[in-house]
Formats: structure tokens, sequence, C-alpha cells
């Protein structure tokens, strides 16, 4: 996807962040779309898929972690436009099984402005019922956006 060239400021910043989501590896083993419709809210749009299924026949805890932090970190970083952040910390409430289906994980940020930022989530199902929700903390690293492969600014 190329960047808009009529986008500027934050919605390029947002939408380069979601350009870096799509071309970071891991998120070829998930089925999901990043956006970011606003500063400090991150919404994952997923699917359950049953090769995530643990033998209980719902999804392993692996796929709530990933999309909570992922959705908590990005509300965070859209907020950050020269550094790539990292997780510090995240703690997991788990309070439904997901079941095969379409999932919302959706992020806030909650406080910090320059080095630690703290961010919450939760995983909505298909009945929009919360599944899960998490808070993590994030802080600056050395690595400059800029220089991420898929982080594209108009």
């Amino acid at each position: 996807m190329q960047p808009d060239p009529a986008l500027s400021g934050e919605a390029a910043h947002f939408r380069a962040l979601e350009q870096l989501y799509a071309a970071a590896p891991i998120n070829r083993l998930f089925d999901s779309v990043l956006e970011i419709p606003s500063a400090g809210v991150a919404r994952i749009r997923f699917t359950i898929h049953p090769d995530v299924f643990h033998a209980g026949g719902a999804a392993h805890g692996t796929s709530y972690f990933k999309m909570l932090d992922d959705a908590a970190f990005y509300a965070a970083n859209s907020l950050v436009t020269d550094r790539f952040l990292l997780t510090t910390a995240f703690n997991l409430l788990l309070t439904k099984p997901l079941r095969a289906g379409p999932v919302v994980a959706e992020g806030r940020w909650v406080s910090g402005h320059r080095r630690v930022f703290v961010a919450e989530a939760r995983l909505i199902d298909a009945e929009g019922d919360e599944a899960a929700r998490g808070t993590g903390t994030f802080m600056r690293s050395q690595m400059p956006l800029a220089t991420l492969p898929g982080y594209r600014v108009a």
C-alpha cells in the first residue's frame, strides 16, 4: 500500500503505523488488520481460527496476549512520532473463551507523554462480550520509526 500524498501530520503517522503493523513478519500468522482512528486509540479486527485452539477447543492465550498487547501498543505509539515503543510489562485478565470467529481488540492510551506510556486494551467477541482485558507499560526505544521496514510517512 502506497501512502496517500494528501495525508500529513497526525493522519500520515497513523497510516504509517498501520503499514508498520501489516509489514511485521509475525502478522503473517494472524488474520488481522490495524486501524488507528484517532490519537491514543487503536483497533485491531481479527479472526480466530481453529488452528490457534488449545486442547480444550478455544483460542490459546497467546492469541489473547498478542492482540491485547498490539492494540495497547499502537494506541500508545500513535502519540509518539519519532521512536518505536517497547512493551516493558503487560497484565492480562482472561474472562471468556474465544471460539472461531471475528474479534476486535480495542486499545486506549491511559497516561504518559515522554518516556513511559500506559495503555489498556480489551477483546470484544462477535456477541459483543468482553473476553479479555489488559494493561501495559511501554517505553521509548532507541529505534527511530523512520528506519523500520513498513513505516512510511507520505
